[in-house]
């Protein structure tokens, strides 16, 4: 029997996502659920294995059709051994994910990060398509990435290769969850620039942002859009601090393209017009004018979407 289809699973705290597509990355049957993390890792497997059933059912495809299943998870992940190490928003801990799929399927099965998979999934179906060097940044909760170098996902001796959110930014910034001082990711994600805004009005500093009960980084960018200078302030900050964090992706990597996504993106041309300022005034002009920095195409599928590139690329199916 041809093996004709690829299963994409998006896992999230939230939700699990899951696609069936055929070997060009075309979705075939596609079915998303609530994770219900809470209950535990059992049920969440089972889960999984639901939404597995169910994009097969959807066609009436047989599992003997699929070629392999591609899974993406917010980490620290060992994705060597298909283990999901531990997770903020996930109940797993030290779980191997990949052996019971495997098991009871008989189908090759990949896990690899949420920022990795996105990262081939722009590359193969996405802004990255047709480059050869790129670099997917997410700038969100936190900020992570992932890598394309000469055409192949880099991943390093650990398996851990950029790791951009811990990334020194500033040495004496402000301390990271990670324990380090002046992270891009506890001076410029979305987290941090909420925090900002929270700790500008408890200084009780005169900002229209004190009219919210809660401030994220939608309400600073909200505010600094309306003229709040305070607001505006964090803003040109935070951003100066992602444009550095860039700058050294393009000076390390000189790659064609950064396609920089994750929810603080929806702030629009500020934040890649800033960013972009900062990598052309830090940049040899030579790399930063031969690299596009531009929004990801994929949108909310782009986790799904990259695990189905996960399971193709390690499968060798070649575009």
């Amino acid at each position: 029997m041809f093996k004709n289809y690829i299963v994409g699973i998006d896992l999230g705290g939230t939700k699990i996502n899951t696609v069936l597509s055929n070997l060009k990355g075309d979705v075939v049957s596609q079915y998303t659920i609530s994770t219900d993390a809470f209950k535990g890792e059992e049920v969440v497997l089972e889960r999984i294995m639901i939404t597995i059933n169910k994009v097969l059912d959807i066609k009436d495809i047989s599992i003997e059709e699929v070629m392999a299943i591609g899974i993406g998870s917010p980490g620290p992940l060992d994705s060597k051994k298909g283990i999901i190490i531990t997770t903020p928003n996930l109940p797993f801990k030290n779980f191997n994910i990949v052996n019971p799929i495997f098991k009871k399927y008989s189908v090759p099965t990949y896990l690899d990060n949420d920022a990795n998979v996105a990262a081939i999934g722009e590359f193969l179906f996405g802004a990255g398509k047709g480059t050869n060097n790129m670099i997917y940044v997410t700038v969100s909760t936190g900020i992570g990435g992932g890598g394309i170098l000469n055409g192949k996902l880099y991943r390093g001796s650990t398996y851990n290769a950029l790791e951009i959110g811990h990334m020194t930014v500033e040495p004496n910034g402000a301390k990271c969850n990670c324990g380090n001082y002046g992270c891009a990711e506890a001076l410029a994600s979305g987290t941090a620039i909420g925090r900002q805004g929270r700790e500008a009005v408890d200084k009780g500093e005169i900002t229209s942002l004190s009219n919210y009960e809660n401030i994220t980084s939608y309400e600073v960018f909200k505010e600094g859009k309306n003229g709040d200078k305070i607001a505006q302030d964090i803003i040109k900050k935070s951003l100066n601090y992602l444009g550095i964090c860039i700058a050294n992706l393009v000076t390390s990597f000189d790659p064609e393209m950064i396609v920089i996504g994750g929810g603080v993106t929806k702030a629009g041309d500020i934040v890649f017009n800033s960013v972009k300022e900062v990598v052309n005034k830090r940049c040899f002009k030579v790399m930063a004018e031969s690299c596009e920095i531009v929004p990801p195409k994929l949108g909310v599928d782009a986790g799904v979407m990259g695990a189905v590139a996960l399971a193709l690329t390690e499968e060798g199916i070649e575009f």
